[in-house]
């Protein structure tokens, strides 16, 4: 009974924050969604978690990083045309290095909506939810992996040393997102729950359903 009694308070406590605050709530929400949209991202699963294995998945990211194949992007339609038109050539980059380094394994390469949890590397936390991502999968593909951003480019070359992550480049993230979208990515838990209410509350009555409750807010 207690349970459910403070169940009930919690979702009362939460309602009334979110009538309180409708409008920032939703502008913040729709600014998440709208930097879900407007990268793309590197992942690359290992084949496992031996050494040999985790290994060869830094070799084929450090040898595709260097590749250059998204210099000219300018814009995340221009990079998601690359790398479907390139897919070919991303597979064989990845199946040349394993080939110098005697494995046999499969790769494959496709750009595919991948769910990822919070992803932290640097100074950049990259919110929870579903991504465009250029995936890359080594044999069995049951390893640890490896993820970045691809574009806009926050990848750095070949010297990044995280297993999970990469390196940010700063001056890059700057570019390419504004002030809001910068607070979101450097102070994520200032986010979290907000972003995590959102996101229910869009699974339960909709996205639709969310923007015109903004609409009928009395100014």
């Amino acid at each position: 009974m207690r349970k459910q009694v403070g169940a009930v308070m919690a979702a009362g406590l939460i309602l009334a924050i979110l009538i309180s605050n409708i409008g920032s709530f939703i502008s913040d929400g729709r600014k998440l969604d709208e930097l879900r949209g407007s990268v793309l991202r590197l992942h690359i699963l290992a084949n496992s978690d031996s050494e040999q294995d985790q290994r060869l998945k830094l070799m084929v990211r450090d040898k595709l990083l260097e590749s250059g194949l998204f210099e000219s992007a300018e814009s995340l339609s221009e990079a998601e045309a690359i790398a479907e038109e390139k897919l070919d050539k991303i597979t064989d980059i990845a199946e040349g290095v394993l080939r110098e380094n005697d494995c046999t394994d499969k790769v494959t390469a496709e750009l595919a909506d991948v769910d990822f949890g919070d992803r932290t590397y640097g100074d950049i936390t990259m919110p929870a939810g579903r991504y465009r991502a250029l995936r890359i999968k080594i044999g069995s593909a049951e390893g640890h992996n490896w993820w970045c951003v691809m574009y806009p480019p926050l990848c750095l070359p070949a010297a990044c040393e995280a297993e999970d992550g990469a390196g940010e480049d700063e001056s890059a993230a700057e570019a390419n997102f504004d002030e809001k979208e910068l607070d979101i990515l450097h102070k994520p838990r200032k986010y979290k729950v907000r972003f995590a209410i959102w996101d229910k509350i869009k699974s339960i009555i909709g996205d639709d359903d969310v923007q015109n409750a903004k609409n009928q807010e009395t100014p």
